[in-house]
């Protein structure tokens, strides 16, 4: 949504009077502020699919406070983007949709310094518009009647959805195991599926086009989501300031508001 561009008193001082102004975007003041010394250049970013939304509002913000910075991301799933990291895809920052995929990159000596936890997710099941299978619960998911799409299981969301059946016992017979968590809703959104297990903010994004179920057992399978600069960044300041603004008081409130938890 276009934000309006507050109106500001006319100073004599023109630089009063852009102190005084906010851009177009929206930003806070704290957002625009000049750029720190040692920030600039561009910037890659691996991020877990799920990230899309809230990751591609941080990088505009992140931009908007630091104008000579680019910031270019790359989403996927997260043992996808682990893989091409692994094979020395080039990248300045590491974002990840649960531990595991990370701690594979800190053991390629990949990392510069320590991962930090900056999200955690958890997952709902979603349907078609109005649910007309009736789905009510996770075990209803296991009825082959009803065609169900989950992540594989070496990706995060797949990981998770193992985790709930080994936790209450169900075996779902999935008709397809995606590579990302956007993915799997596609599936449903197309109708190519009649649900999903994807994270509630997914879900959330999603809007109408799908009726979320609640899932009673999403707390068996919390993600936690980490975030790392990589050794081999050719720009390290930049990296190092795109990660703390994620993990910093402007990331958090834009993950919040995109439904994620705090980790």
């Amino acid at each position: 949504m276009k934000a309006t561009k507050p109106a500001c008193i006319t100073l004599i001082a023109a630089a009063v009077l852009l102190a005084g102004c906010s851009s177009a975007t929206g930003s806070s003041a704290a957002d625009s502020a000049p750029p720190d010394g040692g920030v600039g250049g561009k910037i890659t970013v691996f991020a877990a699919a799920s990230l899309r939304a809230p990751f591609t509002d941080i990088g505009a913000r992140f931009q908007s406070r630091h104008p000579d910075t680019t910031v270019d991301f790359s989403f996927a799933g997260s043992s996808d983007l682990a893989a091409q990291l692994i094979a020395g895809a080039p990248a300045d920052v590491f974002a990840s949709a649960d531990t595991n995929n990370m701690t594979k990159i800190v053991d390629a000596d990949l990392v510069a310094g320590e991962p930090a936890d900056f999200a955690a997710n958890t997952l709902t099941i979603v349907t078609a518009p109005g649910n007309p299978k009736n789905i009510t619960s996770f075990a209803d998911l296991a009825n082959p009647a009803v065609l169900t799409v989950i992540c594989a299981p070496q990706v995060p969301c797949g990981a998770a959805a193992a985790s709930v059946e080994a936790a209450t016992g169900t075996d779902i017979p999935a008709v397809s195991e995606e590579s990302s968590v956007t993915d799997v809703l596609g599936k449903v959104t197309s109708g190519q599926a009649d649900a999903g297990l994807v994270y509630i903010t997914d879900a959330s994004g999603a809007g109408d086009a799908v009726t979320a179920i609640p899932l009673a057992e999403s707390s068996e399978a919390v993600n936690t989501y980490p975030i790392a600069t990589l050794r081999a960044s050719d720009n390290d300041d930049t990296a190092r300031a795109f990660t703390e603004f994620v993990t910093g008081p402007v990331g958090r409130d834009v993950l919040a508001g995109a439904g994620f938890a705090a980790p």
